[in-house]
């Protein structure tokens, strides 16, 4: 059995669409004070998404003896300031003005765990500019986006609306979503639990 330790909708879709099967088993971790203590010792932002991936599968790998856990996290990384999922939003609309104009670098983490043990872990990066949009831009997007700017990092979606925000990317697609899937594929066919 393969369990994602996710309760994100983008990750569950990006493996039922690659024909993965996963049972769905949101981790209980409180990521707030692994984040600070992580922040605080000033470690680099794809360290702490690969760090918190790690750990989310193995919150959910103790609870579920001989399942193959998929744990992950995204972080975003503004020339050395990293964001959080905005809360409401007024903080999605300020941290989209902080990356109007500029780029900024995605990394996105996914590790693998049996029996609480880390069988697998990888980190991807991507990078993305932002184009400078009006401020009539902002509020249209954010009004037709609702809710869906507080759902990830960066309050942007680029599979949908998000996407003109955008001028230019340099990476995996996958990777933006949240997800390196491509490497996962592999691993999981290397580790047998997919078809070679």
């Amino acid at each position: 059995m393969i369990v994602l330790a996710s309760a994100s909708s983008a990750r569950r879709a990006l493996l039922a669409a690659a024909g993965v099967t996963v049972t769905v088993e949101p981790s209980r971790l409180d990521e707030s004070p692994v984040k600070q203590s992580l922040r605080e010792r000033r470690t680099h932002p794809a360290a702490i998404a690969e760090h918190l991936a790690v750990e989310k599968a193995l919150d959910v790998s103790a609870r579920m003896a001989g399942a193959l856990v998929i744990g992950a996290d995204q972080t975003l990384d503004l020339d050395g300031a990293d964001f959080d999922k905005p809360r409401d939003r007024a903080e999605a609309r300020s941290q989209l003005l902080a990356l109007r104009g500029r780029t900024h670098c995605l990394y996105s983490a996914v590790a693998v765990v049996r029996d609480g043990q880390t069988r697998w872990q990888h980190v991807a990066e991507a990078r993305l500019t932002m184009r400078d949009f009006s401020d009539a831009f902002l509020d249209d997007y954010l009004d037709r986006v609702g809710s869906a700017a507080l759902s990830s990092v960066g309050g942007y979606q680029l599979e949908g609306l998000g996407a003109q925000l955008f001028t230019a990317i340099d990476g995996d697609f996958f990777t933006i979503l949240g997800l390196p899937l491509l490497p996962l594929l592999e691993f999981l066919r290397i580790d047998g639990a997919l078809p070679r």
